[in-house]
C-alpha cells in the first residue's frame, strides 16, 4: 500500500478522536518533504485548523503525536508552522520495495494505486494524433504531435483504460488543390521514381512551388494598386484551385485520378517516417470520407432550424448567444470546411467505437475551433459533445526562428531524425560510450529526441536545440539510457558473482540510508505518477519522474556499495533497488517511446 493509502485514513481518525471533527480524504493534503527538512512525507495541517481550534504549530504538534502513538510506520516528526513532516520506519521501505519488486511494474500499475483504480470507470478512450495534411511532409511540429499522442495513449492504457489510437488524414480541401494544380501545370511528369524524391517531399514541394508563383501574382496585383487581400482572392491560381475543389466534390474523374496518383505518394512517405518515428495507429480515417456525413449533419440541422442558410446559399451555426459569433458550416458553393467534416469524424468515432472519450491532440492555435466544434453538436443535440477533450500543446521554435510550411522553411521530420542520428555517433564515439553500432545510435538519437519533446508540458510552447538534447549528463533521454545501461551492467557482474538470487526475503531488519530511502520512495510513488499522467494527459510527469529516479540511483551508487556489501541481507536490498529501478526506468522509456538499452 502507498503512505497516501495508510496515512489518510489514519489522518481522518487522529482529527476526529482529537478535535471532534469530521473532514474528507479531500481535506488530508500529503505530499513530499521540501528537501532540507527531516521528513519522508508532509501533512498539511491547514485544511482543519479550524476545525481544531487551535494554532497551525500546535495542531501539528498533537497530531504528530497522535500518529507516532498510534501508526506503526511513523517514527518521528517535526512541525513547522503548519507542515507536518513525518518521518517512515526504514522497514516500510524495505517491505514495500521487496513487494514492488516480486509483483513487477505492470502488476503494480493495474492494483497499486486509488487513482488508477478510479480513472478504470472510463471504458474507452478515442485519442486522435497526427492529422497531417497530404500537401507537405511531416515536420518538427508534427513531430510534438505525434510522441505527444503515441505517449498520451500508452499513458493511458498503462493506467487501466482501453485506448484507440487513431489518426485523421486531411487529403481534401483547397490546400491539397494547390499541390495538385502545381505539379499539373509545372511538374513535367516528375514522380518519386523518376526523382528520387520521397513522396510525401516531392508533394510538398509543389505545394511551395504554388504559393511561390501565387505571390508573383499577387505582388503584381497590388502594383497595379490591388489591395493584397483582394488580389490574392482574385489571383488567378486561387481561381484555379477554388475551381479544382468544386470539381473534385463534384466527383470528376481526372480530378480524382490526380488526387488518389499524389495522395498515394504522400501516404507512402509518411508510413516510411511514422515507422522511424516509432508511431502507430489502430484505425486511420480520411476526410474525404467524413465530409459527406458532416455535410449530412448540417442538411439535418437546417431541417431542425438549428441552422440557417444565408441568401448566397452559405450555412452557418449562430453562436452568438453563447457569447460567439457565427460560423460558417458549408460555402455558398457547397464544399464543406473543416467544421463540417469534424462534425462527421466526431459522430463516426463516437458511434464506432463506443467512445467513453474523445481525445483530440491538436495545437493550441485550434483551441476556437474546438470549443466551436463542442458547442455546435450540442446545438445539434448529441449529448456526447462534452465527452471531447482537445489536448492543446504548445509550438515548436528553434533557435533560428519560427517554421512556415509555404515559404519551405519547415525542419523537415527525416532530415531531422537523419541529423539526430549522425550528431548521437559523433558524440557517443567522442566520449567512448558506445561501440560502433547503427542500432545504438539511432536509439540514442531518438531517445534524444522524443524525451527533449516530450519533458515539456504539452501546454508550453518550447524550443527545440538538437545539441542540448543529446547529453549524456542532466535531464536528457541519454542519460536515463546510460543509466539503464550501467544497472544492466551492475546486475551482469553479480549474476557471474552468483549474487544476483532476489528471491531471498530482503526484508530482514535493518538500518537504510537517506539515499536508500529517498530512492525507495521515487521507486513506490512511480504507480502514482502513471496514473496522474493519465489523468492530465501529460508525458512529462512520466519523463521528469524517470529522470528524478536516474538522478538519485546514480547519486546512490556513487556513494553505495553493492557487490561489495558485506552483510548478505543489505547486499539483496541494494540489488533489489538496481533491479526495481532498472525496471521502473525501461518502462517509463516506452511510454515515451524510447528504447532501454542493455549496453552503452
Amino acid at each position: 500500500m502507498t503512505l497516501e493509502q495508510i496515512l489518510i485514513p489514519q489522518v481522518i481518525k487522529a482529527v476526529k478522536e482529537l478535535f471532534a471533527a469530521d473532514i474528507t480524504c479531500a481535506q488530508v493534503q500529503l505530499q513530499k518533504t521540501v528537501k532540507n527538512f527531516q521528513g519522508d512525507i508532509t501533512l498539511v495541517v491547514f485544511p482543519f485548523v479550524k476545525s481544531a481550534r487551535k494554532s497551525p504549530d500546535e495542531t501539528a504538534r498533537i497530531t504528530g503525536e497522535w500518529l507516532v502513538a498510534n501508526v506503526p510506520l511513523v517514527r518521528a516528526f517535526n512541525a513547522v508552522k503548519g507542515f507536518l513532516n513525518l518521518e517512515i520506519e526504514d522497514k516500510y521501505f524495505v517491505d514495500e520495495l521487496q513487494a514492488f519488486a516480486q509483483n513487477g511494474v505492470e502488476s503494480e500499475l493495474r492494483g497499486g494505486s486509488s487513482s488508477t483504480a478510479d480513472s478504470c470507470a472510463v471504458k474507452t478512450t478515442v485519442i486522435e494524433y497526427s492529422s497531417p495534411n497530404t500537401n507537405k511532409p511531416l515536420h518538427l511540429g508534427h513531430i510534438r504531435n505525434n510522441l505527444l499522442g503515441w505517449s498520451v495513449s500508452e499513458i493511458v492504457k498503462a493506467a487501466g483504460k482501453n485506448v484507440v489510437k487513431v489518426n485523421l488524414v486531411n487529403d481534401r480541401g483547397i490546400h491539397i488543390c494547390k499541390s495538385m494544380l502545381a505539379w499539373q501545370k509545372w511538374g513535367s511528369g516528375e514522380t518519386p521514381e523518376s526523382s528520387g524524391i520521397k513522396g510525401d517531399h516531392l508533394v510538398g514541394k509543389y505545394y511551395v512551388v504554388f504559393n511561390q508563383k501565387l505571390s508573383e501574382q499577387i505582388k503584381e496585383a497590388a502594383s497595379a494598386g490591388t489591395p493584397e487581400d483582394e488580389a490574392e482572392r482574385n489571383a488567378p491560381l486561387m481561381k484555379e484551385a477554388r475551381e479544382m475543389l468544386l470539381k473534385w466534390e463534384q466527383g470528376d474523374t481526372e480530378t480524382i485520378a490526380l488526387w488518389k496518383r499524389m495522395n498515394e505518394w504522400v501516404y507512402a512517405g509518411f508510413d516510411e517516417t511514422y515507422r522511424k518515428l516509432g508511431v502507430d495507429f489502430d484505425k486511420i480515417y480520411y476526410e474525404s470520407e467524413t465530409y459527406l456525413l458532416g455535410k449530412e449533419i448540417v442538411r439535418k440541422g437546417l431541417e431542425q432550424g438549428v441552422l440557417y442558410k444565408r441568401e448566397d446559399g452559405s450555412v452557418w451555426a449562430d453562436l452568438r448567444d453563447e457569447g460567439l459569433d457565427e460560423k460558417l458550416l458549408l460555402r455558398k458553393d457547397g464544399t464543406s470546411v473543416y467544421m463540417t467534416q469534424d462534425l462527421g469524424t466526431a459522430l463516426l468515432r463516437h458511434d464506432e467505437w463506443k467512445a467513453d472519450e474523445l481525445v483530440y491532440v491538436v495545437g493550441n492555435e485550434q483551441n476556437y475551433h474546438f470549443d466551436v466544434l463542442k458547442r455546435v453538436l450540442r446545438k445539434l443535440g448529441y449529448k456526447w459533445a462534452e465527452k471531447i477533450t482537445h489536448l492543446s500543446y504548445g509550438m515548436v521554435e528553434l533557435p533560428n526562428g519560427k517554421m512556415k510550411s509555404r515559404e519551405g522553411t519547415v525542419v523537415d521530420a527525416d532530415d531531422l531524425i537523419a541529423a539526430m542520428t549522425g550528431t548521437a555517433r559523433e558524440t557517443t564515439e567522442a566520449l567512448g560510450k558506445a561501440a560502433a553500432d547503427e542500432t545504438l545510435y539511432r536509439a540514442i538519437a531518438l531517445g534524444a529526441l522524443k524525451y527533449f519533446i516530450l519533458k515539456v508540458d504539452p501546454v508550453k510552447n518550447m524550443l527545440f536545440n538538437p545539441e542540448e538534447s543529446i547529453d549524456f549528463n542532466g535531464n536528457t533521454g541519454p542519460f536515463i539510457q546510460y543509466t539503464h545501461a550501467r544497472i544492466c551492467s551492475l546486475l551482469r557482474k553479480a549474476e557471474e558473482a552468483g549474487t544476483d538470487n532476489l528471491s531471498d526475503n530482503a526484508a530482514g531488519e535493518m538500518n537504510i540510508s537517506e539515499k536508500e530511502k529517498l530512492l525507495a520512495s521515487l521507486l513506490l510513488l512511480y504507480p502514482q505518477a502513471v496514473a496522474q499522467a493519465a489523468e492530465q494527459f501529460s508525458p512529462a510527469l512520466i519523463a521528469n519522474t524517470i529522470y528524478e529516479i536516474a538522478k538519485e540511483f546514480n547519486g546512490f551508487y556513487q556513494e553505495t556499495p553493492v557487490l561489495k556489501e558485506e552483510n548478505h541481507t543489505l547486499k539483496h536490498f541494494r540489488l533489489t533497488i538496481c533491479v526495481k529501478t532498472r525496471d521502473v526506468l525501461k518502462h517509463g522509456l516506452s511510454l515515451l517511446g524510447i528504447v532501454a538499452p542493455e549496453r552503452m
